[in-house]
Formats: structure tokens, sequence, C-alpha cells
């Protein structure tokens, strides 16, 4: 049983990132991580899990709604494995289908228009990503 996990909504610009605690089942967002053709960098992500110490990463598997795949999840899967070697930590994938949407629909709740910032939402997603994950 893990007691947190890093949780991560992998994108080709931008990767959410979520803190998520297994005793609540639920996830807060950390900065979204910039990236350039899906090359987040890693100092960045080195430093998350010196700091936050993960028992395990979640990453948001990206489908299409007939769940096939699509051409960004070699790139989301890859993304797991280098986390997986880089840092000896178990990572499991989780079907991320509609958390952009529900992030967004979670955002607007909380402020409208002005909370949809891209970064806001891609972390968002993850801590949805995660908290689905939990839950299943």
């Amino acid at each position: 049983m893990h007691k947190s996990a890093l949780a991560f909504d992998f994108g080709m610009k931008s990767i959410g990132v979520a803190l998520g605690q297994v005793v609540t089942h639920t996830a807060s967002p950390l900065p979204a991580l910039k990236a350039k053709d899906g090359i987040p960098d890693w100092h960045t992500i080195d430093n998350l899990v010196k700091d936050w110490q993960p028992d395990i990463i979640v990453v948001g598997l990206p489908l299409n709604m007939d769940g096939s795949e699509q051409d960004i999840t070699s790139n989301a899967k890859k993304f797991g494995r280098r986390l997986a070697h880089k840092y000896n930590l178990p990572v499991h994938y989780h079907d991320e289908r509609l958390s952009t949407v529900e992030a967004k629909a979670r955002l607007f709740e909380l402020g409208g228009f002005k909370k949809l910032g891209k970064e806001k939402v891609d972390s968002v997603s993850a801590c949805l990503i995660y908290e689905s994950f939990v839950s299943a």
C-alpha cells in the first residue's frame, strides 16, 4: 500500500503534476511542467521526487473514446518508463479520458473563465487522474 504518489497528466508542451494522498484519496495540484516535444526539465522532476518522496507514480494514459491508443499514448508510456527507470519507483498508468473536460468544469466552478489557464487545467487533470486511480 502506498502512502503518497506523484501523478502526471502527460502532454507534449505541458505536463500537469499532482501530489496524491492514499489516506484521503485526494490529490493537490502542483505547478505544471513545461515540456518541449514531450521532454520535461528532468531536474525539476528530480526535485519533486526528492521533496515529496512518493511511493508510486501514476501517469495518465491518453486514449481515444473507444479505448484505442492515440499517437501521444506511446509518448506517455515512454515518459512513464523513464520515470520508473530514473527513480526506481513503480509506475501505474491510468485511463485519462475526459480528465481535461472534468478539470475545466471543476476550475470553472471555482472561479469562472479566469481559472482556466492551461497549466492549472493540466495539474487539476493530474489530480483527477490520481483520484480516479485510487478509487478504481
